[in-house]
């Protein structure tokens, strides 16, 4: 399964984090103007550049991928999400006041719950069964996101960004939008391939 493994890094590495990026800059007391804008950004490269990226990195690597499931991907993903979610918002601004406020309060933690269970509770069994396969798979993980952090870090320290820019920039530098990554790899190979369970 080395392709379905290295299909699986590969989409994991190309998804920027979006959701996350809003808790690790609240963690490192960053800037929030700075944070929304980076999510802003991530969002755009993700709905026009996710799909690109992956399809030239497995060709590069060798793997084919139909180019329809990658687009259908994005638009199941991230567009329609994003869609849906901002006629909610604006449903909800329109109702009582502060109804937004208490909807993301009971979502937010019911989001995460039901995130790390589905995506766990999938690939928990291949996770215990290959502890060897998770340990190698960590490496290129880990090698990535401590490189992405360091470098980020190191230049916006040596520009003279502040501390509440420069560590936000780092994290979200080294996160990724697993989930999306998820839904992709169980898309483009299944749910029982080294793809997706790279990917969790």
């Amino acid at each position: 399964q080395l392709s379905s493994y290295i299909a699986g890094l590969i989409l994991l590495a190309a998804a920027p984090c979006t959701a996350m990026v809003f808790v690790w800059s609240n963690l490192c007391e960053g800037e929030p103007h700075y944070t929304l804008s980076q999510v802003a950004l991530n969002d755009v490269i993700m709905v026009f550049l996710f799909a690109p990226l992956v399809g030239l990195l497995l060709g590069v690597a060798s793997i084919t991928v139909p180019w329809t499931t990658l687009l259908l991907s994005v638009l199941l993903y991230i567009v329609v999400p994003v869609i849906v979610a901002q006629l909610w918002r604006a449903a909800l601004l329109r109702t009582k006041h502060g109804a937004l406020e208490r909807t993301l309060q009971v979502l937010q933690p019911v989001s995460l719950v039901a995130t790390l269970v589905l995506l766990f509770g999938f690939q928990g069994q291949q996770i215990l069964r290959q502890p060897v396969v998770i340990a190698i798979l960590a490496v290129p993980i880990l090698i990535q996101v401590y490189l992405n952090a360091g470098i980020a870090y190191w230049l916006s320290r040596r520009l003279g960004v502040a501390w509440c820019v420069a560590a936000p920039a780092a994290l979200i530098g080294a996160s990724n939008f697993f989930e999306l990554a998820v839904a992709a790899a169980i898309s483009l190979f299944g749910l029982d391939s080294g793809a997706a369970l790279a990917t969790v």
